[in-house]
């Protein structure tokens, strides 16, 4: 991976189709995903369950380009190795998953990835400001994390904060949880360059019929570079 801070929409398969995932990260990618995210949830640190390495390694060959792996589980360094293996590109841990998050960094940067670190609603940007240097992204939970689906919860001035603290640092910062049309320029304009998104881009289309993702992936990108009619 190169880092640009373009603009980078990472549609979340947790919105997707569980029965066909690989048809799913191949089609939304030919329709114009950037990054394909993958949001892995453990019943534990967040009150939901989806799926662990085996699903990631198994979808890995459909997918081109960036597989940006978030790690909504706890503890985390026990499957650093495992989620390395299955071919992450970037693995992301909470700050808040562990007393040591940055031996969790350092560990996934040894294990061959992009390192990420995620922030949930109530966490300051200043749990990450002593991290800045080991980091390749930070996520800003724009929901409380666990379900898909959920209203965004504005947090402009925490982006805008972290946008100062990483300066001309080549990190990205990305944001997970109720991103639209309708809140994607707010994200943009506060200084983030990732927007992940779930069933913002994959209502109304299927891998058979694709199409709609395509549609909607642009209405996202559109609106957040203010291009939007």
């Amino acid at each position: 991976m190169t880092f640009d801070r373009s603009l980078k929409i990472a549609p979340s398969i947790l919105a997707a189709d569980f029965a066909d995932f690989g048809a799913e990260c191949a089609a939304v990618e030919a329709q114009g995903a950037d990054w394909i995210h993958v949001d892995v949830m453990d019943g534990h640190f967040v009150p939901n369950i989806s799926f662990g390495p085996t699903t990631c390694a198994a979808i890995r060959p459909h997918i081109k380009g960036v597989m940006d792996v978030h790690l909504m589980i706890a503890p985390v360094d026990p499957y650093i190795d495992a989620f390395a293996a299955a071919g992450a590109d970037i693995l992301t841990a909470h700050v808040e998953a562990g007393p040591h998050i940055h031996r969790t960094l350092q560990a996934i940067r040894a294990a061959g990835c992009k390192a990420g670190v995620a922030l949930n609603p109530g966490t300051p940007a200043s749990a990450v400001e002593d991290l800045l240097d080991i980091v390749d992204l930070v996520c800003v939970m724009t929901v409380n994390p666990g379900f898909g689906g959920q209203k965004f919860i504005p947090l402009a001035p925490k982006i805008a904060t972290l946008r100062r603290m990483i300066g001309d640092r080549p990190v990205h910062i990305e944001i997970d949880g109720g991103v639209t049309v309708d809140t994607a320029p707010e994200c943009v304009k506060a200084g983030a360059d990732v927007l992940v998104a779930g069933s913002a881009v994959f209502k109304g289309g299927s891998a058979s019929d694709p199409a709609a993702y395509g549609d909607n992936i642009r209405a996202i990108r559109q609106a957040a570079e203010g291009t939007y009619v």
